[in-house]
Order: C-alpha cells, then structure tokens, then sequence
C-alpha cells in the first residue's frame, strides 16, 4: 500500500521532535563530560557518568509504568522535554560536583520516564503498517544526531563557552517540545479513573506485567535475548576509550576520528535501510543486524591497527540499525499499548540492574587478567549468543509473531 505525504505528515513531525532531541542528547554528552572534567580533573568522576543512568533506572522503573500506562504519553513526553530543557540551563549556575551530580540524577530520572512514555506513544501514533518505515526514519535521524550532535557541542564550545553550549543544548529540548505539541492527542484519559500511586497499585502492576511474560512467552524471551546481548556491546563499550588506546594503540586523535566514522557508518546502514525497508521482512532486519554487528564486535575485540578496528566499528555501526529498527518494531506489533509503560519500565529495570553488575565484573576482570582478554572473550561470546539468538528468531514455529499487517486487518482478525 502506497502512502501519501499527507499521511505521513504527522510521523514527520514526531520524527522532528525525537530528532531534535536525540542531538540534544549528544550535545549534553560532550558538554558532561567536559564540564565534570574541568570541576575535577579526574577521569573517574567522568567515568561515574556511566553508573547514573543505570542506578538511577533500578530506583524509578519500580513505579514510572505505574504512572505512564494511566496518563496521557504525549503529556509526559513533553514534560520530560521541558524538564531537561530546565535542569540542562541549570548546570552552569552548579556551585559544586555534587550540585552538578544532583541535577544529572534528575535528568536520568526524567529520561526514565520519557523511554516507556515515548515508545508507546510512538505506537499509538504510528500505525502498524508505518511502524516499520518510522523505525527505519528513526535510525537515520539517531544516526545523523550521532554525528551532528557531538559536532554542533565541539563547535558552541570551540566558539563560545559550555555555559553558551548548554543553553543552547536546552533550546533542543524545547523545539522537541514545542514540535510534539503540534500532534494530536492520542488518548481520552478521565481523572476519576486514574488509580493512586501507592505500593498497592505498583504490585498489582508488577502482577500484570508477570502474567503478560507468562502469557506471552516468546515475545519477552525474544526482547530479553536482545537485552541480554547488548549488555555485551554495552560492557566492551564502556572500556572503549583505555581498550582503542591502551591495547590496540591509537592516539585520542586517532579515536575522535574512529567514532565519526562509526557515525558514518550508521548514517549509511540507515541510509540503505529506509530505502529497503518495504522489501526486508522483520525477522532478517533482526538477525541481519545481530550478526553482522556481533561480528563487527570480533572484528573489534581482535584488531591490532587502526585499519582493522575501523573495519569493524564501520561493520556494527552500519548494521546496528538494522537490529534496532527490527527490534522496535516486533516490539510495537506485540506489546499493546494498555500495558506497553509497565513492561517497558520493568525490562528497562532488569536491563540496569544487570548493566550495573557488567560494569563492575568487567572492571574486575581487566584487573584480574588482561583487558584484552576480556573484551576478546565478551566478544566471542556476544557471538554465540547472536547465533543462537538468531535460530530463535528464525524458528519458523514462531513466523506468525513477525507478521506486518494493517490495522484493518488486525480488527478482522480479532472478531
């Protein structure tokens, strides 16, 4: 079925606002990064940036689907929005690191919120024969926000000062919100009707969250096995910078030039993936991607030249949208939107709990035996698990949870 602008006005307005506040996001990495270093000079205090969003997470994911599943989506995108906008102008004025750590724990604690929020409402807006297409849209524009972002930061830096930087950082969030304020309302939501917050209220929605996974066991053994494999890329990530300098030798020039082309490489993946889209089937989207960037990983983990590592960033970069794209989409086909805040809040949940205990096994690891070996063996495993991951989502006993279909058709189907 061949789309109309005009239909797709409204994903090209919401494809706008994520976009604008993805560079948002790499804006604020840069100017964090550099602002914690200049208060402390201490590469630990920049590495504690990492274990925030994760900690974080584990805190707030208890309850934050309690709150969004009753409650309208797009409102609370666009507070997530305004707050960041808020909190990211406040930096400059922090007095200390532990005022500057307070107000990123705020920040982490609004994204907590805007992940479950946007993702549903992503699928209320978007419908089902789009979702594919949108999520393709998506990678490119996160793609390009992976170059453009960390580009925009470096240049109001170079120029200006990061006080400048990060006040123009919050102008992002507020044209995001501005953007999304020009889409409809997807939902009726009656106050009356809205349960209290209590610890009550939180358990019964932990129970329904567990009789989904019951009922629904494939789909979360899917997106858990997803999980489960990017908390490899997630490990090796988070040793990235010592790993490219202290084993393979590159110089931090060397490596500044390796993420653009990582960046380069994702633009190019999403490029060719939102020309294809129509033609690749879900399930090889998946497996594709999993492969093929588990194997840019390898690639990675054994390299020894700068040559060799930029094969495989360029490999996992290029086809890492292939996964995500994939990915969200089979997610948005088979959660409904009813409980999609309260099991995206709790499969984010175990993800921090779990990325938490990478980082620090992983730490101790490197000192235990080589960093080299470690990444080595993350590596060999990531690819193990893609393989079997893969056959998974290839059993042909499970087609039927990666079928496209309209929303005309899910109606008859369900009379």
């Amino acid at each position: 079925m061949k789309l109309t602008s005009k239909e797709w006005k409204v994903p090209a307005i919401l494809l706008g606002s994520l976009g604008i506040a993805s560079i948002g996001d790499f804006i604020y990495l840069v100017a964090i990064n550099i602002i914690v270093y200049q208060m402390t000079g201490s590469a630990a205090a920049v590495a504690g940036l990492w274990v925030i969003s994760p900690l974080t997470n584990i805190v707030t994911k208890f309850w934050t689907g309690s709150f969004i599943d009753y409650r309208s989506k797009k409102k609370i995108v666009m507070v997530t929005y305004m707050l960041r906008a808020v909190l990211i102008a406040l930096i400059p004025f922090a007095s200390s690191l532990f005022v500057v750590y307070a107000i990123l724990v705020l920040l982490s604690i609004a994204k907590a919120f805007f992940g479950p929020a946007s993702m549903t409402y992503i699928t209320m807006l978007v419908p089902p024969e789009k979702r594919k297409r949108f999520n393709s849209l998506r990678s490119f524009t996160s793609s390009g926000a992976f170059i453009i972002g960390p580009a925009i930061g470096g240049t109001l830096i170079f120029l200006t000062n990061i006080t400048v930087t990060l006040w123009s950082n919050a102008a992002f969030f507020l044209i995001a919100a501005f953007l999304l304020s020009l889409l409809p309302e997807t939902e009726k939501i009656a106050q009356e009707e809205i349960p209290a917050l209590t610890f009550s209220q939180v358990g019964k929605d932990f129970q329904v969250v567990l009789d989904f996974m019951t009922d629904k066991k494939y789909v979360s053994a899917i997106y858990f096995g997803f999980l489960g494999v990017m908390l490899f890329s997630f490990a090796m990530d988070v040793q990235e910078v010592v790993f490219t300098q202290q084993v393979i030798g590159l110089s931090e020039i060397d490596y500044s030039l390796l993420i653009s082309i990582t960046g380069i490489g994702s633009v190019s993946g999403a490029l060719l993936l939102t020309l294809l889209s129509n033609k690749i089937s879900i399930r090889s989207m998946i497996v594709i991607g999993m492969l093929m960037m588990s194997g840019g990983y390898v690639i990675y983990a054994f390299s020894w030249s700068f040559v060799s590592v930029t094969v495989g960033f360029l490999i996992l970069g290029f086809f890492n949208v292939f996964l995500n794209a994939g990915i969200a989409t089979f997610y948005q086909n088979n959660i409904p939107v009813s409980v999609m805040g309260r099991v995206t809040s709790v499969f984010q949940l175990i993800q921090s709990v779990f990325q938490i205990l990478f980082i620090l096994a992983i730490g101790f690891l490197a000192d235990l035996i080589s960093l080299k070996l470690t990444i080595v063996s993350l590596a060999v495993i990531m690819m193990i698990t893609a393989i079997v991951y893969s056959l998974a989502v290839l059993n042909p006993k499970y087609s039927g949870w990666y079928e496209e279909e309209t929303q005309e058709l899910k109606k008859a189907r369900m009379i």
